[in-house]
């Protein structure tokens, strides 16, 4: 019986020693991104927070403020568009270094990584067709949703019929296209993708669901995030983050 609590006593330390090294490894995530020179940013293509120009370089709210913290931490930012439903391991493997897009700080993501603070305010809203807007019947509809997303999660709360796709640009597109009845998308890119001179002009916004807020999620442990509140705390004491969001017509959460 000795013998088998000190065998089981050694394996507990070696098990210990092992998170240990790892939170010790991803505390210094800062001093690995400077050694290669560039910030790995997991991303989808997201209006107005990271999306193409007619040049085919990543602007946005958030890819604006990726760059410039790049740049704070002496080295170049690297967008690399990922399955938004494998943020999580794409972060864990290694892929990338950080999802920065609009990523709503739900207690999943919070528990899975090391988040920033809140820097937008943001909603999951329902997109439906003019013509279907007026009589739209909740229960009764399918709404397409991006798999893993927070609509996602809201949705399937309510109890309602999902079908899940790649991204919320793939979920706008189901409904222009008929497929589904509604979407569940951020607000933030409702309000840029539908309406009266957008890609979609006869998709509107029926109602919000709820109010949520977005952050940047870094690997568990690492010292990234704290040095990515510093870094918007100094954008929010110049104005110049209250300027990037009057540009890309975002919500700017007080500090």
């Amino acid at each position: 019986m000795k013998k088998r609590i000190i065998c089981l006593l050694a394996a507990l330390l070696l098990v210990s020693a092992a998170f240990g090294c790892a939170g010790k490894a991803a505390s210094t995530d800062s001093a690995k991104i400077k050694a290669k020179g560039k910030l790995v940013v997991g991303i989808t293509d997201f209006e107005p927070m990271d999306y193409l120009d007619e040049n085919g370089n990543w602007i946005g709210f958030d890819a604006d403020l990726a760059v410039e913290f790049a740049k704070s931490l002496g080295v170049q930012a690297e967008f690399t568009v990922i399955d938004w439903d494998s943020k999580t391991m794409e972060l864990d493997a290694g892929n990338i270094d950080c999802v920065w897009n609009g990523m709503t700080l739900t207690d999943g993501v919070k528990a899975a990584m090391e988040t920033s603070k809140p820097y937008c305010g943001n909603a999951q809203v329902i997109v439906t067709t003019a013509d279907k807007a007026a009589a739209f019947h909740n229960g009764a509809a399918t709404f397409a949703v991006e798999a893993g997303s927070a609509g996602e999660e809201v949705a399937k709360e309510k109890g309602w019929n999902v079908v899940a796709v790649q991204s919320q640009g793939d979920a706008l597109l189901e409904v222009a296209s008929g497929t589904s009845d509604a979407c569940i998308i951020d607000r933030l890119m409702a309000r840029a993708m539908t309406g009266e001179g957008t890609s979609y002009p006869d998709l509107v916004i029926t109602e919000a669901l709820n109010e949520e807020e977005y952050g940047v999620g870094f690997r568990k442990g690492s010292d990234l995030a704290a040095m990515l509140d510093t870094f918007l705390d100094g954008k929010y004491a110049d104005g110049s983050l209250a300027a990037l969001a009057q540009k890309y017509d975002v919500d700017l959460l007080a500090r």
